[in-house]
């Protein structure tokens, strides 16, 4: 019988103790102030969103004027860690979106590491300086990388029409539809250059540049050497081939070759009409200076990347009475050549005459494929202008 009367009264201690108790835990649990933080979607992983849920009173309050109060959100690596300040509102610094209907505040937080582990907490500063934690998040919570950039999509809608045209056109050159390209007129003087060189029984020079084979410019040359060589060939002409880099002498070899073979020559080809000279700047340009002065070639090509070099070359080979035709997408040394030289190609002449020469339908069909890309870059530039000026027009 004691027994059981001392059950009771435990239970009714525990009872009452449990009734008083609630309401004060329901009083912890349900904070004024609550924030939320997700990953951000279509990023590359170094950012989060984060939300504060405000209440009517600090809401109110943070958008008194000349109100002292702060809301201060902060950042740790770790539970219960080292908790940075990353931002406070007010003042706006302009990554803060309002939404007043909600009483939200709303920030993107970047420069995180990707797939690590971050806790938030909200700290609230009052009038008098006081600061005092008013939410956090429950859980870690992680960036996540996505595979594409949401903000990039313009450049991914433009990257698959480009990608679509030119599939389209390789497939309709494939087909056989004719494919107009413009005629260039540097590429078409390659015949006449180096027939000039044959009828005077001289040789032809070709310097594809001073950069590497790394070099997009060096390898759209060496395409042009290809054209160059075979013409050469079939007019029983000595190619000459210079290089300042050990690289590019193997593969201006390898495209010799190549051509005198597709020409039915390979007999002509001789491998040390393709050497190198030095990687020095002017040492190359001295020594290819002093080789046209002393032999005197009829033809000139010049296609690949220049720098300072470039006038030298050109005006030396002006001096020995040489057909020159130069090449190269260096904006700076443009000028140059055009004042110099007899036939230039200008910037992505350059690149297309690989195309151009070979005739491929593949090659051209690429090549119209990206003059669709160019047409949409140009009309979006224009429209782009058209519309700014239209919204900053006075009404």
């Amino acid at each position: 019988m004691k027994r059981s009367v001392r059950y009771m009264l435990a239970l009714a201690v525990v009872v009452w103790g449990q009734m008083n108790a609630a309401p004060l835990l329901a009083e912890e649990a349900v904070s004024p102030v609550t924030v939320t933080v997700v990953d951000r979607p279509w990023d590359n992983g170094d950012s989060l969103v984060a939300t504060i849920q405000l209440s009517a009173e600090h809401f109110q309050e943070l958008h008194q004027e000349n109100t002292a109060s702060r809301i201060i959100l902060t950042i740790a690596e770790e539970n219960n860690g080292l908790y940075v300040p990353l931002a406070e509102y007010p003042p706006n610094d302009g990554n803060w979106e309002i939404d007043d209907a909600a009483r939200t505040l709303r920030r993107i937080v970047s420069g995180l590491h990707p797939r690590h582990d971050y806790y938030f907490r909200v700290r609230w500063r009052d009038p008098a300086g006081d600061e005092r934690i008013v939410a956090a998040t429950s859980q870690a919570v992680s960036t996540k990388r996505q595979w594409f950039l949401g903000d990039k999509w313009v450049l991914a809608v433009v990257g698959f029409l480009i990608c679509g045209a030119v599939i389209c056109f390789i497939e309709l050159a494939k087909l056989g539809r004719p494919m107009k390209v413009r005629k260039i007129a540097g590429l078409e003087a390659v015949d006449e250059a180096v027939g000039r060189a044959t009828e005077m029984g001289r040789s032809v020079l070709f310097v594809p540049g001073i950069q590497d084979m790394n070099d997009i410019q060096t390898i759209a040359g060496l395409n042009i050497l290809s054209h160059v060589a075979r013409t050469a060939a079939e007019f029983d002409a000595k190619v000459e081939v210079p290089t300042s880099r050990a690289l590019v002498m193997t593969a201006a070899r390898e495209t010799l070759q190549g051509s005198f073979l597709a020409a039915g020559r390979p007999d002509a080809y001789n491998p040390d009409l393709s050497y190198y000279v030095t990687d020095e700047q002017f040492g190359y340009v001295a020594y290819v200076s002093g080789m046209m002065v002393r032999e005197k070639p009829a033809a000139c090509f010049y296609l690949g990347s220049f720098f300072a070099e470039s006038l030298i070359l050109a005006e030396t080979g002006n001096s020995i009475g040489a057909i020159q035709v130069a090449g190269t997408a260096q904006p700076s040394q443009l000028p140059f050549f055009v004042a110099a030289c007899d036939y230039t190609l200008i910037g992505e002449e350059l690149f297309a005459a690989s195309a151009y020469l070979s005739g491929s339908p593949e090659e051209l069909g690429s090549l119209k494929g990206q003059d669709v890309g160019k047409i949409i870059v140009a009309v979006g530039i224009v429209a782009g202008c058209v519309w700014e000026t239209w919204l900053l027009w006075p009404a």
